[in-house]
């Protein structure tokens, strides 16, 4: 977790981390232009298929990583940082170069010019591009509800230690992204082949429903894994549609950029909201539990929601 700075002058995690999140999508937004301008549209599934399997494989690569350095945090900040630096570097090396602009007519472009180019297309003519971005927040929301907590997750509902938590964190991760990145890499084509979006979409979305739901049923290590499989095959389906579905609704192929990029604001809205539900909520309930029964009185062990809450 972030810590605030110590009297030695240490800088403070968290103003680092958000740091990290304005490179992060700096790094995307150019990203996701290309689909649109270099992409021929019937082969975007397939296309945003492996950038959909990068990030679905990062991502539990990233936490397995993390869940090896719980009690070396430090050394998780480092490792992240360089990864984060030389992926930049990676990516303008392998990248297709552009078009010579050289012969390119010169235009002046002031403050007001730069701020008209930053409007959000009109809702009257843009109901899918905003129904793109309400699913995407809400699909990045609940996702980040649930992964960023997972430790919590596994120490306070399936009452294990911090180490056998990092532990099942690193088998979860292992089946996440197993699942997810043969969900990507196949429903890409698929799609393309099918002519339509919206029915991978709705799979994933009840797919992942579903799989949120198992540790609800079963709370237990089980529980977790099935959420992982599960959860994870959708977010991996969802993940490989999602920018060919944005390609798609975008209002005007000459703003691709930047409208792609208040889609990915979307992103970084459910990275940002999700964790704060759950952390509210964590709060409240925890206030709740200081004024249960000592373990002593609890009826059954470990205790079970009805002993927890009881004032």
């Amino acid at each position: 977790m972030p810590t605030r700075a110590n009297a030695h002058g240490h800088i403070d995690h968290l103003h680092m981390y958000c740091l990290c999140m304005v490179g992060l999508n700096a790094l995307l937004a150019p990203a996701l232009a290309i689909l649109s301008d270099r992409v021929p549209p019937k082969l975007c599934g397939t296309a945003s298929s492996f950038y959909g399997g990068g990030m679905v494989t990062g991502q539990p690569i990233g936490t397995m990583i993390g869940s090896r350095m719980i009690n070396n945090a430090q050394a998780g900040f480092i490792i992240g940082a360089v990864i984060m630096l030389a992926s930049g570097f990676v990516a303008l090396a392998i990248w297709p170069r552009e078009e010579s602009s050289k012969d390119m007519e010169r235009t002046k472009m002031t403050l007001k010019d730069l701020a008209v180019s930053c409007h959000f297309p009109k809702f009257s003519t843009s109901r899918d591009f905003y129904k793109a971005f309400g699913c995407r927040v809400c699909m990045l929301l609940s996702y980040q509800m649930i992964s960023v907590h997972q430790l919590y997750i596994v120490e306070d509902y399936v009452h294990q230690t911090k180490t056998e938590a990092a532990g099942t964190i690193a088998t979860m991760s292992i089946i996440t992204m197993v699942v997810s990145l043969t969900a990507s890499l196949i429903s890409g084509p698929i799609s393309d082949k099918m002519h339509t979006r919206k029915v991978p979409v709705i799979i994933a979305s009840l797919l992942f429903a579903i799989g949120t739901a198992m540790p609800w049923i079963m709370p237990s290590v089980t529980g977790m894994y099935l959420y992982a499989g599960i959860a994870g095959f959708g977010y991996g389906v969802y993940s490989a549609i999602d920018q060919a579905l944005n390609v798609d609704v975008l209002p005007n192929k000459e703003e691709a950029g930047k409208d792609l990029g208040i889609l990915n604001l979307a992103t970084t809205l459910g990275q940002a909201v999700g964790p704060t539900i759950t952390s509210t909520v964590k709060t409240a309930t925890g206030a709740l539990r200081l004024h249960s029964p000592s373990p002593s009185s609890w009826p059954c062990a470990p205790p079970c929601s009805c002993c927890a809450f009881r004032r």
